[in-house]
């Protein structure tokens, strides 16, 4: 097995991916990963794929990594031209390769070049805009007609529903849920209070948890909106805003905080940054809020706070109700409807805790690696071969 991926940076896409690729190779297949891109430059950050916690955790368990080192982010270069170099680098890839997975539609203008060996590829699919990629839906719709995907994984019933919409032939398109390990993310006291002492919060001072890049889809200044508000009338309260770009250094990132606070006090309002503890700050948190305006399929954000205990607080984009539903609250994109939300569900949060225990199970990454290991057995089958479970 190949996977591709357009470059190693921080989003759950990549971080369900990986984990994917892991679980595979746990259960005896062989894996190796290929990059586009090795290193990565958006969100007003810098990100080697080196440095990725991805990039770390699959070479750690001894998955081969390798990139065709192009830089994303600086420069002008084509994404459909290759250099010879680069497609003899992408030949070797693929040559061992039975099935190539896809890292979204992305890699596929790479993957459609002429004369790399034919491989099976299933692309995986995490959105529900595909009309909002640039070139990306064209070239899926050309691997597919030239017969390079075999079949698309979408994460979402949303993605399914927008691929289908799109001009994707619906019997490609396989539903396979986004799953957590929930060993990693659980309720977790040692960690909720260690947490909080880190970051000077009493322990029982509300909390709310935003982890999301800095990207207009995530509607940042929607959620600032709705944390000045709330803050304001929550004096003993803390919000924490976690991923690439959630930093001081990103000028965007301060002028929105500028605007929305105008001076009022915003020292209860913490910029975290990109951090890989993220099973210890959802742990410490009673909600977990995505504010996103579009393009969401299902929020890794919200599956994982909930598997931590946090209640969830979401707009409704792409597959939030369904998992929302019976376990937080979904609102409007109002700034007022949102703070409200968020004090009902700090109040609320040990009442939701029999829900979120009992729904661990739909969310378990054990299922969700099953699933795509019989997509790929099934694939695999398909193109003449024995099932990637048969002995040699």
């Amino acid at each position: 097995m190949l996977s591709v991926y357009e470059g190693f940076f921080s989003g759950g896409a990549r971080i369900v991916h990986s984990d994917v690729v892991l679980g595979l190779w746990e259960g005896g297949q062989h894996h190796r990963v290929l990059s586009i891109h090795g290193e990565v430059h958006r969100e007003a950050t810098r990100q080697r794929m080196e440095d990725d916690a991805c990039y770390r955790a699959l070479t750690g368990a001894d998955v081969g990594v390798s990139s065709l080192g192009r830089t994303f982010g600086i420069g002008g270069t084509d994404p459909a031209v290759f250099s010879g170099p680069e497609l003899a680098d992408t030949a070797r890839a693929t040559a061992d390769a039975d099935v190539i997975l896809s890292l979204k539609e992305q890699p596929l203008a790479l993957l459609r070049q002429g004369g790399l060996p034919r491989r099976p590829v299933v692309v995986c699919l995490h959105r529900s805009d595909p009309e909002n990629q640039g070139r990306a839906l064209d070239d899926l719709k050309a691997a597919i007609a030239d017969g390079t995907v075999a079949a698309a994984v979408c994460c979402a019933e949303s993605t399914r529903a927008a691929y289908e919409a799109a001009g994707v032939p619906s019997a490609l398109l396989h539903v396979i849920p986004n799953g957590v390990d929930l060993i990693r993310f659980r309720p977790d006291p040692a960690r909720r209070l260690a947490v909080r002492a880190s970051l000077d919060i009493p322990a029982d001072a509300p909390v709310i948890v935003f982890a999301a890049r800095y990207d207009g889809m995530k509607n940042v200044p929607l959620f600032l909106a709705a944390a000045r508000a709330w803050l304001g009338s929550v004096p003993d309260g803390h919000v924490l805003m976690c991923g690439a770009g959630m930093t001081a250094a990103n000028p965007g990132l301060t002028a929105d905080i500028a605007e929305a606070f105008d001076g009022r006090d915003r020292s209860r309002l913490r910029l975290l940054g990109v951090r890989h503890d993220m099973e210890t700050v959802y742990a410490g948190a009673d909600v977990v809020s995505l504010t996103s305006a579009w393009g969401e399929a299902a929020p890794l954000c919200l599956i994982e706070g909930m598997m931590c205990g946090a209640v969830p607080v979401a707009t409704d984009v792409g597959d939030s109700a369904a998992i929302v539903a019976g376990h937080g609250i979904l609102t409007p994109p109002d700034p007022a409807a949102i703070a409200a939300a968020w004090t009902e569900a700090v109040a609320g949060r040990d009442a939701c805790a029999p829900a979120l225990a009992a729904s661990r199970e739909r969310f378990s990454r054990s299922r969700m690696i099953a699933s795509y290991a019989a997509l790929i057995d099934r694939v695999y089958a398909g193109a003449g071969r024995r099932t990637l479970s048969d002995p040699l």
